[in-house]
């Protein structure tokens, strides 16, 4: 019997699955299937849209392919200058915003994983419970004008330099990854502080850092609300502002040079779809694969060329924190 009893113990045995338990899987992979498909094909129709003519599109003859295959629409997105306004500020916004909320990140993350770091809880309550409430819209656009930011590009970088969230995960990587005998170890070799973080806490921590970076480039490129409160410069305008005119106002006079007018006014939707293509263009590269959202609401095609790249760091970052079975 005891011998019987090894064998079954080292025999692989498969998990059989319920009539209910395969009911389920069923229903799930159907639900998952139809949202997979009503989510591409609406990625599929805007495309084949901004492709077609302008009078397909405004006969809703556009179904699934391109019809009476035009350019058009691009053309004239592309004679928009505000467009391109847009897109320099946004790309801007996005970069120089990403390096200033990982760098505060970071360097806020690594003080507050450290054990011995005095009056570290109080310092880490008062963060989360700004987490929990704000002062409100009034009391932070009087902020705004007494900092002297309004309607700077400093407003739409300043405001929001560090997420607690993001901070809460980069201080759970180090602490989680990085052990405090290596800090006594590299100050036993006569390693500061500030040596520790730049060289060793930061290479261990690529994989947070390509999560931080990714998350806050999103944010960035999406970032429309504070545009809209403190800036008046249409030089400052991020590319949000320009499409809330064409995709939400149908406004293209007061966006558009004026002769180009009433030629918009014809190609209406067409430019639309145009329009919604070239602004998500950048994100889509790699949004794709951490989840598609809205394609009006979220403008998302330059991320999809660069996710391939650090999918590796990406997906070790994402799973911080997590349980393991």
């Amino acid at each position: 019997m005891k011998q019987a009893a090894m064998k079954r113990t080292g025999e692989h045995r498969k998990v059989r699955t319920s009539g209910n338990d395969r009911i389920f899987y069923l229903l799930c992979y159907l639900f998952i299937g139809i949202l997979t498909l009503l989510v591409l094909y609406t990625i599929v129709y805007v495309v084949s849209a901004s492709f077609s003519s302008a009078g397909a599109v405004s006969r809703g003859e556009v179904w699934l392919w391109p019809v009476d295959f035009s350019l058009e629409g691009y053309k004239a997105v592309l004679n928009y200058r505000d467009l391109w306004i847009g897109y320099r500020n946004t790309i801007f916004y996005t970069v120089v915003g990403t390096v200033i909320n990982v760098a505060m990140t970071m360097m806020c993350a690594y003080p507050l994983a450290r054990k011995g770091l005095y009056g570290g809880r109080v310092v880490m309550f008062l963060f989360t419970f700004t987490m929990l409430f704000s002062g409100g819209m009034i009391p932070n656009y009087i902020l705004m004008g007494k900092l002297g930011i309004m309607n700077t590009v400093w407003v739409m970088l300043l405001p929001g330099a560090m997420s607690v969230y993001n901070m809460i995960v980069a201080r759970t990587n180090i602490q989680s990854n990085i052990p405090g005998e290596l800090l006594e170890a590299a100050k036993m070799d006569g390693c500061s502080d500030g040596k520790f973080f730049f060289a060793i806490v930061l290479p261990l921590s690529k994989a947070v850092i390509a999560v931080l970076a990714m998350w806050y480039a999103v944010g960035h490129w999406n970032a429309y609300f504070n545009a809209f409160l403190y800036l008046s410069d249409k030089e400052l305008y991020p590319l949000q502002l320009f499409l809330k005119d064409i995709l939400v106002q149908n406004d293209f006079a007061g966006v558009m040079d004026p002769e180009f007018a009433e030629q918009m006014n014809y190609m209406r939707n067409l430019i639309k779809y145009a329009v919604i293509v070239l602004s998500t263009a950048p994100l889509f590269a790699f949004y794709p694969f951490v989840g598609l959202g809205d394609v009006y609401k979220r403008q998302v095609l330059p991320i999809l060329f660069v996710y391939p790249i650090f999918q590796k760091s990406f997906v070790k970052g994402i799973m911080i924190g997590s349980v393991k079975g």
